[in-house]
C-alpha cells in the first residue's frame, strides 16, 4: 500500500523559511512525478511546484517562482520543498502527491497518491 506523509508544517513569521517533507513508503519515488498542492481556507486546492521522476526537471507557481525550491532525494525516497521568504498568503495545508510517469502537472486528476497535509501558517 502506498503511502505519503507530509511534515514539516507550522507556524512561522512572515520572512521566514520552512522545509516541508514528503516521505513515501509502499513504493520507490523514483518512478513518479511529485507535486506539491496548497489549500488555503475557503479556495481551491492549487498547484505549488513538481518534479519530475526522470530528469528532476521542475515546474512552480509564479506565486512562488524565486521563493520555493522543490527537490528530491531519492535514496531517502523523500521529496522536499524548501520554502523561503514566506507571506500571509501562503498560508494553506500543502499536500504532496505521486504520479506515475515523467509529466509535469498540476492536474489534480492525473496524480495516483496523495498524503494527508500539513498545515504551514504564516503571521504578519
Amino acid at each position: 500500500q502506498v503511502q505519503l506523509v507530509e511534515s514539516g508544517g507550522g507556524l512561522v513569521q512572515a520572512g521566514g523559511s520552512l522545509r516541508l517533507s514528503c516521505a513515501a513508503s509502499g513504493t520507490t519515488l523514483n518512478y513518479y512525478t511529485i507535486g506539491w498542492f496548497r489549500q488555503a481556507p475557503g479556495k481551491e486546492r492549487e498547484g505549488v511546484s513538481s518534479i519530475s521522476r526522470d530528469d528532476g526537471m521542475t515546474h512552480y507557481a509564479e506565486s512562488v517562482k524565486g521563493r520555493f525550491t522543490i527537490s528530491r532525494d531519492n535514496a531517502k525516497n523523500t521529496v522536499y520543498l524548501q520554502m523561503n521568504i514566506l507571506q500571509p498568503e501562503d498560508t494553506a495545508v500543502y499536500y504532496c502527491a505521486a504520479l506515475l510517469g515523467p509529466t509535469l502537472t498540476f492536474i489534480e486528476e492525473l496524480y495516483d497518491y496523495w498524503g494527508q497535509g500539513t498545515q504551514v501558517t504564516v503571521s504578519s
